[in-house]
């Protein structure tokens, strides 16, 4: 199974380090680690940013720290974009995008059980970044089509490159915006925006999941063809187990899930401990098992990793430094209660 579970650790991308050096010592001290995006250290390294390198249309005001878009700008720029289509360079990200990810490609990472990438899914991205009438891309009925294209080629050229540096390497697609996706949207119904993510995988290369701290539709999510999910489950545990059947189809087609159970927001960090935590965790995975899923086979398919990304803590990086190494204490623990076999 090219994605482990067994409880390994791993975390979400965006940080709020200034420091390169720092923030990838803190992602390299995950089992499977990944490079860190780190918007406080510039603008280029935003997620939405780094995912609009060479999309046509695009308005990126680095001063303002804005990311817009123009219709008149993607016609004209449209041309070139498609004369690019084969050259795998035009989709992966550039040194001015970021630092973090070319320092990280330089690693020996070949030891790591796996590694992992990330890049700004066409939902989240087409919900944030909006045209010259204030209107979200994802919305219109020419851009819609080619953004699914356009991202999915920057996520397998990332991919192909972080497998070159471990076989097992696999990709995020964030996509925070799927909490938002039936709520906002209109003259876009759950069968148009399944068949699109359907589309939207089947051209991206496995290993592939979906990473988001929010609330979606579960049921909806869970269908996708996707080999991972990542999310929040310290916020969303109550309501995600209700989801059992789907998770157990999820799982028995071989689905990988990430628990993110610790906190790294200030105040609900400082509320908790390993234990509180554990046992929440554990709870959660009681339910789940009254339902008929197995608990041995689900630790097999699940890693842990810190809750949620957080940009805004007063401490800057001192919470989200101590998540990370709660998430490390935490499963360490659980490793040894449930008898998996110590890393090499």
């Amino acid at each position: 199974m090219p994605i482990p579970g067994n409880l390994l650790t791993t975390a979400m991308a965006v940080m709020p380090h200034t420091d390169v050096d720092h923030a990838l010592d803190v992602a390299l001290s995950t089992d499977i680690p990944f490079w860190p995006q780190l918007p406080r250290y510039s603008y280029y390294e935003d997620m939405y940013v780094q995912a609009s390198e060479h999309f046509p249309g695009i308005l990126l005001d680095m001063e303002k720290r804005t990311l817009r878009f123009s219709m008149d700008k993607f016609m004209l720029e449209l041309e070139e974009a498609m004369a690019h289509f084969e050259n795998p360079e035009y989709f992966d990200i550039s040194e001015t995008y970021s630092v973090v990810y070319h320092r990280f490609l330089e690693l020996d990472l070949s030891d790591r059980p796996a590694i992992r990438g990330q890049l700004e899914g066409p939902i989240s991205f087409g919900f944030n970044v909006v045209d010259q009438d204030d209107r979200p891309i994802l919305f219109d009925d020419t851009v819609r089509p080619f953004l699914f294209e356009f991202m999915a080629k920057r996520i397998n050229v990332q991919l192909e490159r972080l497998k070159k540096r471990n076989a097992n390497a696999f990709m995020f697609v964030d996509e925070p915006g799927l909490q938002y996706l039936f709520s906002a949207m209109s003259g876009y119904n759950d069968i148009a925006a399944h068949a699109d993510m359907e589309s939207f995988f089947s051209m991206i290369d496995r290993p592939r999941g979906v990473h988001l701290c929010g609330n979606p539709d579960w049921d909806f999510l869970l269908s996708l063809d996707l080999d991972i999910l990542s999310l929040d489950v310290y916020t969303n545990g109550e309501i995600f187990s209700s989801y059992a059947g789907a998770i157990k189809r999820f799982l028995d087609r071989g689905g990988v899930l990430v628990w993110g159970m610790v906190p790294t927001n200030f105040e609900p960090f400082e509320e908790e401990n390993i234990d509180s935590l554990e046992e929440r965790l554990e709870e959660i995975w009681t339910v789940l098992e009254a339902k008929d899923i197995d608990r041995d086979f689900l630790l097999q398919r699940s890693l842990l990793s810190p809750a949620t990304c957080c940009l805004v803590n007063p401490d800057k990086e001192k919470t989200v430094d101590k998540a990370f190494v709660m998430i490390g204490e935490l499963s360490k623990r659980l490793r040894e209660k449930y008898a998996f076999p110590s890393l090499p």
